[in-house]
């Protein structure tokens, strides 16, 4: 059954399409991004959602939910991942990796023009368990942990949900809970002057009706998708169930005439294509169901 669907109204930034909908504002990428890492930013690009990595049409590809490319030509891809999928970190380097080989030219050599990129990642919860707010990952040398490798990546880890707020900046902090809870309360809660701005935005795109049009489509398109693999699902299932019927008469079949166990295996191997360790197995499994 596919879960109950929310209403627009009631979206927090964690939710991927609300997200995707704020964040083709480059007012709020900036202001989210400043907030964040501390700094000014001045966009170069407009921020693109939803972006599309591959470095071949055969290979894997990943979607990037927000690409941004700032006047100093540093890169930032921040994603939102509402559930502990236990893959982030290596999630993380493999999207440092589609990123980094689409930055340079074929045939270019000088691997110092390669950007200084960041990925941050959004999450409800406490990937580490150390109770920190944000948590920053750059090379270092073990030998001499001071030693910094200096190739111009970063990855942020953020935990809307942490308690440690030491030496971190309020206003990430507000940030944080606002992203989890995207509501004009808390909003108005909040010192920042950047996410009140960032709720009058939001408001605009919640009430929009073309973009309650476009959650309606994209909620009716994942239930159609979700209805079709457990079609598939059921099928699956019946045909696996027939063949299962099958095997079991055959053997049953050959038992009843004194065939002996090799002709058995034979004939699974000749019928249903399987090896000679699957067919042994089969027969093993009739057995077992005997007793």
């Amino acid at each position: 059954m596919a879960t109950k669907r929310k209403e627009l109204k009631d979206l927090n930034l964690l939710d991927r399409f609300l997200f995707a909908e704020a964040m083709e504002d480059p007012v709020i990428v900036q202001n989210i991004l400043e907030i964040i890492l501390g700094k000014e930013i001045a966009l170069k690009y407009l921020p693109q959602t939803e972006k599309e990595q591959r470095t071949a049409p055969y290979n894997r590809f990943v979607k990037l939910d927000v690409w941004a490319w700032d006047s100093e030509d540093v890169v930032y891809d921040t994603e939102v991942q509402a559930e502990n999928t236990k893959n982030l970190p290596k999630r993380s380097r493999l999207y440092q990796g589609m990123i980094d080989v689409k930055l340079l030219e074929p045939g270019e050599t000088d691997f110092n023009k390669l950007n200084q990129v960041y990925i941050i990642m959004i999450m409800p919860f406490d990937l580490f368990g150390k109770g920190l707010y944000q948590y920053t990952f750059q090379m270092v040398c073990e030998e001499e942990p001071g030693m910094r490798l200096e190739d111009g990546a970063v990855r942020l880890f953020l935990n809307t949900q942490g308690v440690q707020g030491e030496n971190v900046n309020p206003e990430l902090i507000e940030l944080l809970h606002y992203i989890e809870h995207t509501t004009e309360v808390v909003s108005q809660g909040c010192k920042s002057r950047r996410i009140k701005d960032m709720q009058k935005r939001i408001t605009k795109i919640k009430s929009s009706e073309k973009v309650g049009l476009k959650y309606m489509q994209a909620w009716e398109e994942k239930v159609l998708g979700e209805n079709q693999a457990r079609e598939e699902g059921r099928k699956e299932g019946k045909k696996e169930g027939k063949k299962e019927g099958e095997i079991v008469m055959l053997i049953e079949n050959y038992k009843e005439f004194g065939k002996s166990t090799e002709d058995i295996i034979k004939k699974l191997m000749e019928r249903f294509q399987m090896t000679e360790k699957e067919a042994q197995e089969c027969i093993a499994k009739y057995e077992q169901g005997e007793e």
